[in-house]
């Protein structure tokens, strides 16, 4: 415990809090109920959902596009707290930008909305390089799962203000709901960068014995990306996990981001949504440590498996959907599982990854989950426009977690034979 006082750790966990606004407030609540009820109004609910889809797919292409280009930089050039700052600006002015958007201009709200998701991925990714350098390797876990917590705590208490901002607009001298979302874009804004200002203040990191420009430094992260993917593809059990992972962790990100857009569809009163999305929030806290208990008693791959399960049944149960009081169970039992179902993914992959080469195959990982939630939100919105029905746009995410679970089982079924067979688990197929 005292080791997560020192200022290093605290300044760094601190980050959690601050840029955890965006991905609440922002990305999973406000953006998907103004796009639909204001930037594209008296747009039919299938378009809107396609537009959604495609803008949550553009954003997400560019940032794991990119992903390989930032671990570059982390790595060789020794700057990644002036890059994480750079990201926080970026993604602090395009939140902010949000507020400029006048009604109907959903291609200026997708643009500055891609630019803002730009900002706060890139940030994240130097944030999560900078762990090593403010913990000693016993200490990852504890330090981690500190800026988790104030993650959920921080975006949760600024999203709790900003709902009752809109529930209650006259309260704080504002004209309308509208007017409290768009104000709620500025108070993001403000605090990303106001609760970034200790990382980039107090946190240090450790220069590499020779670091590189930037250009010769992204050459040399494109090289060591070949390398590590060459050897991937000798990791059998390793290479269905990544597939596994890649789609059932994209089904659990579009569900995130088009769940408030599911239920607007549906004709539910965006107050009621957006307090669902909030419980879920509080929710998932609690949720992650006991599924994090689970995991030690009955193994990681079970609990996904439960988690897979969940998740297959909220999904069909969705397409049924028909009132609030079902939306709020929904979004519990969504709670139940979402931060346990990331946490003994990593558990799992940990398990596969060679000894001696973990940061080289996290860094992979990391990647490969910048790449989830490309295809998701796109078949949501794909499935809605063909078939004119939200309702189906929904189930379709079904498959995603059907192939993602049997591609899992198969990993798991080659991981056990290797061992059966006593062949190491880097052997070559």
């Amino acid at each position: 415990m005292r080791s997560l006082l020192r200022r290093p750790v605290v300044s760094w966990a601190l980050y959690d809090w601050a840029n955890s606004a965006f991905a609440t407030t922002v990305m999973a609540g406000f953006f998907p109920v103004f796009f639909k009820q204001y930037w594209t109004s008296g747009v039919e609910v299938s378009v809107s959902t396609f537009r959604l889809g495609l803008a949550n797919g553009l954003a997400s292409l560019l940032i794991a596009l990119l992903a390989p280009l930032l671990g570059a930089i982390a790595d060789r050039s020794g700057l990644r707290v002036r890059f994480l700052m750079l990201g926080i600006v970026l993604g602090a002015a395009g939140t902010s930008g949000l507020y400029l958007v006048a009604e109907g201009q959903w291609q200026l709200a997708v643009f500055t909305y891609v630019l803002a998701s730009v900002g706060y991925w890139s940030a994240e990714t130097f944030y999560d390089s900078l762990l090593i350098d403010v913990a000693a390797p016993g200490e990852y876990d504890m330090v981690s799962a500190l800026g988790y917590s104030l993650g959920y705590v921080g975006g949760g208490l600024l999203f709790a203000l900003n709902v009752f901002m809109t529930l209650r607009p006259e309260a704080f001298g504002l004209a309308s709901a509208s007017e409290a979302v768009r104000i709620s874009f500025l108070m993001v804004a403000a605090w990303w960068l106001l609760f970034s200002i200790p990382v980039l203040v107090w946190v240090r990191e450790r220069r590499p014995r020779n670091p590189l420009p930037i250009l010769p430094a992204i050459v040399a992260g494109w090289r060591e990306l070949r390398q590590t993917i060459l050897h991937i593809r000798t990791l059998k059990p390793l290479v269905w996990f990544l597939g596994a992972y890649w789609l059932y962790i994209d089904g659990v990100n579009t569900i995130v981001k088009m769940a408030v857009d599911y239920g607007l569809s549906l004709g539910f009163p965006q107050e009621s949504l957006i307090v669902a999305l909030l419980i879920t929030q509080f929710v998932a806290f609690p949720a992650a440590l006991g599924f994090g208990w689970l995991g030690g008693r009955i193994g990681p791959i079970r609990g996904i498996f439960i988690a897979l399960a969940v998740y297959a049944v909220v999904t069909v149960a969705a397409y049924w959907l028909d009132s609030e009081a079902e939306f709020y169970a929904m979004a519990v039992t969504i709670g139940l599982v979402q931060g346990g179902i990331q946490s003994l993914s990593r558990s799992y992959f940990g398990s596969l990854v060679p000894e001696g080469r973990q940061g080289e195959f996290f860094g992979f990982y990391n990647m490969m989950g910048k790449f989830a939630a490309i295809v998701g939100p796109v078949l949501v919105g794909v499935t809605a426009l063909l078939t004119g029905s939200t309702r189906a746009g929904i189930l379709s995410i079904l498959v995603l977690f059907v192939v993602g679970g049997a591609m899992l089982w198969r990993a798991h079924s080659v991981q056990l034979a290797a061992a059966g067979s006593g062949q190491a688990a880097g052997s070559t197929p």
